[in-house]
């Protein structure tokens, strides 16, 4: 998704490992609206009783209802994810399958004069438009680097190291690319585990490119060499691989 309405409030791009016990998630309240059949309110967690979260009883349990989410979210087919002519989900996609995975990945952030309230201690509520905006994928590259390690996640270094976490943990991979050029769009991409039909693409037993599942000017529900190693394409500036258990 091209737009990057919080990028201005994020400027660090060096990795920060120590969690900040001050900050807060940016968490909107679910909203009737918000539907798997609807353009609206894409900004909001989903109401739908069907929508299966990642059953966390252990590792084969989290690799099961993984593809049962991925099955349920459809993104090739489902009207919330289908690209528009002015933009397309990538960050709506990787927020849902966070928030039903179970883990915190923004898709609304604080803007800078409430950040730095809540950085205070001070109790601050997230009113979309107010106190938090919209972040897409370039900002949620920048976002990981700075607050990921105070909600979880773990930066991976290599795309074999991630698969490899997600097939043997059941856990959440995120594959996040910065737009070289400010103002348009930037990626990212959820690695999910292998299954009996679908595969990461490896050469010499090492993963080359992983297996994903994505929202974009295409989607799919599951890829892995169809689109080769997009991340390191010239049109990004840099990108970003976080593992969250």
């Amino acid at each position: 998704m091209g737009k990057h309405t919080i990028t201005e409030e994020i400027v660090s791009l060096k990795d920060n490992p120590i969690p900040n016990n001050l900050i807060k998630k940016a968490d909107l309240l679910p909203d009737p609206q918000s539907q798997l059949d609807s353009t609206r309110r894409k900004e909001r967690p989903m109401i739908d009783s069907g929508i299966p979260y990642r059953n966390l009883t252990d590792a084969a349990s989290k690799k099961e209802s993984i593809g049962q989410l991925i099955n349920k979210l459809d993104v090739e087919n489902n009207i919330r994810y289908q690209r528009t002519p002015e933009d397309t989900y990538c960050n709506v996609y990787s927020y849902d399958y966070c928030y039903y995975g179970k883990v915190y990945l923004p898709t609304v952030w604080w803007t800078g004069e409430f950040l730095k309230k809540v950085l205070q201690g001070q109790e601050v509520e997230a009113v979309f438009g107010q106190t938090v905006d919209r972040i897409y994928s370039s900002a949620i590259h920048d976002w990981f680097l700075e607050w990921g390690a105070s909600f979880g996640w773990e930066r991976m270094h290599t795309v074999d190291e991630i698969q490899n976490k997600v097939n043997t943990n059941g856990g959440i991979g995120i594959i996040c690319a910065k737009r070289r050029q400010k103002g348009l769009s930037g990626h990212i991409v959820p690695v999910v585990p292998e299954t009996d039909l679908h595969k990461a693409y490896r050469e010499n037993g090492i993963v080359v490119y992983p297996l994903q599942s994505q929202a974009g000017k295409e989607n799919h529900n599951y890829f892995s060499e169809e689109r080769k190693d997009w991340w390191n394409d010239e049109l990004y500036s840099s990108y970003v691989l976080y593992y969250h258990e």
